[in-house]
C-alpha cells in the first residue's frame, strides 16, 4: 500500500527551559472539544478540568482562524470573548467558562476561530533547576451564518515528482468540513491506495494538499486512472470519483 505523508498542525506543549531536570507537566480536560455559536445561540459553556495533583492557572485567548496554502493562520481577535479570561483550578476541580459573540454572524459564510487554553507557569523556588512543561490546548469555535451551511468537498489528483501522487482537497462550500478519515482506491478495486485516519479541518474556500510517495511494491497509478474517494466527515459520508491528471 502506498504510504501517505501529511504534515499537520496540532495542539502541543510549550517548554520553558531552565536547566536539565524536567518538572512533570499537568494535563487539561476540556468538554466539549468544539463550540458552535449562532444568532440564536450567542453564548456557550466550556468545562475545563484539572486532573493533576497541583493547582493549575489557565489563560484563555481567542484567535481568528484562517488557512493559507493548507496551513493554519491565527490572528488576534476580540470578536469572541471568554469569561473568565484567566483562572486557577485546584487539583481535581473544574472551571466553567462562558464563550460569547461580540459581533453578528455573517449573512452567507461561516466564521472560524480557535480558543487557546494556555497553562501559566507556577511560582518556582530559587533552588529549582530544570525544564518546565506547560500545556497549551486549542479547540475550534465556529459561528454559523444566517443562511444555510453547505460544505462541498472537491478532490483533484495528479502525478508529482519521483512518481508520487498529489491529492488536493478543496472545500468549495460556505462552511468548514472535518474529514475524520478517508479511503482512496482505484475504481473497481477493493484494496485502497491510501487510508487516512487523522482528522483534519478544511475551512470554507480553502484547500489541503497530501503527497503520497511512490512505493516499489505498489506504485502510483498512471495518468488517466479513475480513483474513488470515500470520506467520513462531520457532514456525512462523501463519495466521489476523480481522474488522475498528468
Amino acid at each position: 500500500m502506498l504510504i501517505r505523508t501529511l504534515i499537520q498542525a496540532a495542539c502541543g506543549l510549550y517548554f520553558l527551559l531552565i536547566g536539565a531536570t524536567v518538572l512533570n507537566a499537568g494535563s487539561i480536560g476540556v468538554s466539549p472539544v468544539r463550540v458552535t455559536l449562532s444568532a440564536s445561540q450567542k453564548v456557550a459553556g466550556i468545562t475545563v478540568s484539572n486532573p493533576s495533583t497541583q493547582p493549575m492557572t489557565i489563560q484563555v485567548e481567542f484567535m481568528n482562524w484562517s488557512q493559507l496554502e493548507g496551513k493554519d493562520v491565527f490572528t488576534f481577535t476580540r470578536e469572541v470573548l471568554a469569561n473568565p479570561p484567566i483562572f486557577t483550578i485546584p487539583p481535581g476541580e473544574s472551571q466553567l467558562i462562558r464563550v460569547g459573540l461580540r459581533r453578528a454572524p455573517d449573512d452567507q459564510l461561516e466564521l472560524s476561530y480557535r480558543l487557546f487554553l494556555q497553562e501559566l507557569p507556577p511560582p518556582l523556588s530559587d533552588e529549582f533547576q530544570g525544564a518546565q512543561m506547560l500545556m497549551r490546548v486549542s479547540l475550534p469555535v465556529f459561528i454559523l451564518p444566517k443562511g444555510k451551511t453547505n460544505p462541498v468537498l472537491h478532490l483533484e489528483a495528479s502525478n508529482a515528482l519521483q512518481g508520487a501522487l498529489k491529492l488536493n482537497l478543496t472545500n468549495n462550500g460556505n462552511a468548514h468540513i472535518q474529514i475524520k478519515s478517508f479511503k482512496l482506491s482505484i475504481l473497481g478495486k477493493v484494496e485502497p491506495l491510501v487510508t487516512y485516519k487523522s482528522p483534519m479541518y478544511i475551512l470554507s474556500g480553502q484547500s489541503s494538499e497530501i503527497i503520497v510517495p511512490a512505493n516499489l511494491e505498489n506504485p502510483a497509478p498512471p495518468s488517466g486512472t479513475v480513483l474513488q474517494l470515500i470520506a467520513q466527515t462531520d457532514a456525512g459520508v462523501i463519495e466521489a470519483d476523480v481522474m488522475i491528471a498528468p
